[in-house]
């Protein structure tokens, strides 16, 4: 077995003692550059590893951070973990994924596990069946640190970062009424979920806006899926007086929505105009080409990070958990499914 240099190693080469050299290896205030410099040139030649566990265990961290996501298959969690990892791990943090596959039991089950693992924070996108908020609460009255991004709630007092849904929606529907489409429908989210809400809020503005009168039966209560979106086109057709548009809350509806109408042989976007919300990769692939709102994922996924790793700094603190809302713009990109023949984009 090869011998793996140690602090006190270090701390002979240099005629110091190990509690300096264990100083300036963790960026010790107290020590100066220029011993931090002479430190670390000596560990690198004496090729020393640090002992992570042995560290965590003396700084009380542990140096990961638990993200929850309600599914991995969908594209837009994906790109938020990107930017969490990509700042994290140049700040010296793991991340740890957990999928909670929009279920409530899993959420709480993944919050147990982080907890168990002693990670020094928390981020989490709300499973969309969830409606008992108490175990992030629980977190925080542990003084964990945790914040949400995408989906939030409001009156936890917990921090977030979210995409201004109710803009991204708003500018949506008007996008449509601007092709020249005259009844325009909208398939919505779980309304437990605030970003939902805040879609729908700005669907109904911009027709209000646009002196359109609001149409009860052009809203469909949906579960953000292709198969909600099938039904919602099922539906919309069957009325006596079927939309010619529709804003999809999310881009998996949006999909649905265009299987369906296209099976019933409708042309998109001459006889009915299509956004969904997301900007997921198969938008652009699909035919035609679906228009949506893109989330800025990889922003959100960043500022997402840097917001959780200044509670942990602050943790401890005075005022260290208090609520901060970080609201990123939505993108419109318009695309072919909504943007009919004699408009230019």
């Amino acid at each position: 077995m090869s011998y793996k240099a140690t602090i006190t190693d270090i701390a002979k080469e240099l005629n110091t003692t190990a509690a300096t050299v264990s100083r300036a290896l963790s960026d010790h205030p107290g020590i100066s550059e220029h011993r931090k410099r002479s430190v670390q040139l000596v560990a690198q030649r004496l090729n020393y590893k640090r002992n992570k566990i042995a560290s965590s265990l003396r700084s009380g961290r542990t140096h990961m951070i638990g993200v929850i996501v309600p599914s991995a298959e969908i594209n837009f969690f994906g790109s938020v973990v990107h930017g969490i990892e990509s700042i994290a791990n140049s700040n010296g943090y793991n991340v740890l994924i957990y999928q909670s596959n929009e279920s409530y039991e899993q959420e709480v089950k993944g919050i147990e596990t982080f907890l168990t693992a002693r990670v020094d924070g928390i981020l989490v996108s709300i499973a969309k069946n969830t409606v008992d908020f108490s175990h992030f609460t629980e977190v925080k009255k542990r003084g964990i640190p945790i914040a949400f991004f995408d989906r939030a709630n409001d009156t936890l007092g917990i921090p977030s970062v979210v995409i201004n849904d109710y803009s991204g929606a708003y500018h949506a529907t008007e996008h449509l009424i601007k092709q020249g489409y005259k009844r325009i429908a909208h398939v919505a989210g779980p309304s437990h979920i605030k970003i939902f809400n805040d879609r729908l809020k700005g669907y109904e503005d911009a027709l209000a806006a646009n002196h359109i009168k609001k149409d009860p039966s052009l809203v469909y209560r949906g579960n953000v899926s292709i198969e909600s979106g099938k039904e919602a086109a099922a539906y919309f057709l069957g009325l006596a007086s079927p939309p010619d548009a529709v804003f999809a809350v999310e881009d998996f509806t949006a999909l649905g929505l265009m299987k369906e109408i296209k099976e019933r042989k409708l042309r998109i976007p001459e006889d009915f105009g299509i956004v969904g919300f997301a900007n997921e990769l198969f938008g652009e692939h699909v035919t035609p080409a679906m228009s949506t709102v893109d989330q800025q994922t990889v922003a959100m996924g960043k500022e997402a990070v840097t917001m959780i790793m200044k509670l942990i700094d602050a943790t401890g603190k005075e005022k260290s958990m208090q609520e901060e809302k970080i609201v990123l713009d939505a993108i419109p990109v318009y695309r072919e499914s909504s943007i009919k023949k004699h408009k230019k984009k």
